[in-house]
């Protein structure tokens, strides 16, 4: 088996970060709005670790979207 190099090895790296990005910043979202899947704000200071969870996967996916763009 030959191990993924170059090209194709970068952009498959670029394109799963942003999907995990995506998926997180969904997952905040939804904590922040209805409570599900993290609890909420049921737990005390959990809105503001929610705040500062769709700000990293914001900054995450635009990171993989613009190394994404230099690549093409």
């Amino acid at each position: 088996m030959q191990a993924v190099k170059g090209l194709s090895m970068e952009k498959g790296l670029c394109w799963a970060s942003l999907g995990i990005a995506g998926l997180m910043l969904l997952l905040f979202i939804l904590d922040l709005i209805i409570g599900w899947p993290f609890g909420g704000s049921e737990l005390s200071g959990m809105t503001l670790v929610d705040i500062f969870g769709i700000l990293a996967s914001a900054v995450l996916a635009y990171l993989s979207w613009n190394a994404l763009r230099d690549l093409r």
